[in-house]
């Protein structure tokens, strides 16, 4: 009986209000943010294409002849 008893007290100690339960994820959260900030890798100039590739030239010197 001691045992069911503890098991109901127990799964029951998870609908108690929990004032700081979300702080710790907050934490990590904006911890995650600025970290992805301070250290991003994506860097928009380096994927600039400044016209057209050598393919496309290719393609239109042969279309041109």
């Amino acid at each position: 009986m001691g045992r069911a008893i503890l098991a109901i007290s127990g799964s029951a100690a998870g609908f108690l209000n929990r004032p700081f339960s979300t702080l710790g994820a907050s934490v990590a959260d904006y911890c995650r943010q600025l970290t992805r900030t301070m250290f991003g890798t994506y860097r928009p100039e380096r994927h600039y294409m400044r016209g057209p590739g050598p393919a496309c030239a290719a393609k239109r010197s042969l279309a041109q002849d």
